[in-house]
């Protein structure tokens, strides 16, 4: 078939290959270059570089709503069907109408559950044991279409939002190909959503990476594998933002929430709600990251002190 492939990050990658593979990819479709690192140098998403690096046409248009000349250029490619694996922009209904077969979207969690920009980050914060790849056919809503494959993917138990992102990537590409046979074929299911259980993962902010020292260690490392990739875990230590980078829970120990009990070899062990979390390595503000006991020597870190609170 004839396709086009709206795709920004490397989440598409996969996706873009296995296209490739098995169809004619007529037009990739990846968002602008934007500035990135410390120079602010105008930088392609991953897409867009492999794209001009296989000689693929490409487009990065600014907009999409009432952009008639980019409606036109996809009319005229005359794609059988688009596919949109985390391209990152809205796609206005008139768009949606152009190729024969629609849009199909590669979203990264078992529809109707985690509709949203971050539903790798999210499943990992709430602690699910399963995901997955759904295959979804393209509304103007917010990931509310039907579902048309679905690829489940039972999550480890040290999972980050790194590993998964490569699973779920490698599995989305696998679930499109098989669902493309389908609609081939004339015989991929559609099935509407429930509503009724749908859950959000909206983009997460820098607060999301904030430490509540009141929830169980369970829930404390939870939230570590999810925010790895950003904002990060921190949390205050004497009103200053401490970056934690590596942790991990300690059911059995036990203390008040946010007070340390215990420095030793190993790093930090601070009471939670549940449980306590070991700081193994940390990053105090305009320091390099040390390990944990370093960082409790240097900065006078006790059995007692406290952490958490507000920051400066």
């Amino acid at each position: 078939m004839r396709v086009a492939l709206f795709g920004s990050p490397a989440f598409a990658l996969p996706v873009l290959d296995a296209l490739l593979a098995r169809h004619v990819v007529a037009l990739v479709v990846a968002q602008p270059d934007k500035p990135a690192g410390r120079g602010n140098k105008l930088t392609p998403p991953p897409v867009a570089e492999r794209a001009r690096a296989l000689g693929l046409r490409l487009e990065q248009p600014a907009r999409l709503k009432r952009n008639e000349a980019f409606f036109n250029l996809l009319r005229d490619l005359d794609v059988d069907v688009a596919i949109t694996a985390a391209y990152g922009k809205i796609l206005p209904q008139a768009l949606l109408d152009i190729p024969k077969h629609g849009f199909l979207n590669v979203h990264a969690s078992l529809l109707p559950k985690y509709r949203g920009a971050a539903p790798i980050q999210w499943a990992l914060i709430d602690g699910e044991m399963e995901t997955g790849v759904s295959i979804m056919q393209t509304e103007a809503g917010l990931d509310t279409g039907p579902v048309r494959f679905v690829e489940r993917l039972e999550m480890a138990p040290g999972d980050t939002a790194v590993t998964l992102f490569d699973k779920l990537s490698t599995l989305g590409a696998d679930a499109l190909i098989d669902a493309l046979a389908g609609l081939e074929r004339g015989d991929l299911p559609s099935c509407p959503q429930d509503d009724t259980q749908a859950t959000h993962a909206p983009l997460l902010s820098k607060g999301d990476g904030a430490i509540r020292w009141d929830k169980p260690a369970a829930q404390i490392y939870n939230r570590y594998r999810g925010v790895v990739v950003w904002p990060g875990t921190w949390t205050v230590h004497d009103g200053r933002v401490l970056k934690v980078q590596h942790l991990t829970p300690l059911p059995s120990v036990h203390g008040e929430p946010g007070e340390v009990v215990a420095v030793s070899p190993e790093g930090v062990t601070v009471g939670s709600g549940e449980g306590a979390v070991l700081l193994k390595t940390v990053q105090p503000a305009g320091k390099p990251r040390m390990p944990a006991r370093d960082w409790a020597n240097g900065y006078g870190v006790k059995v007692g002190t406290r952490l958490g609170g507000e920051h400066g």
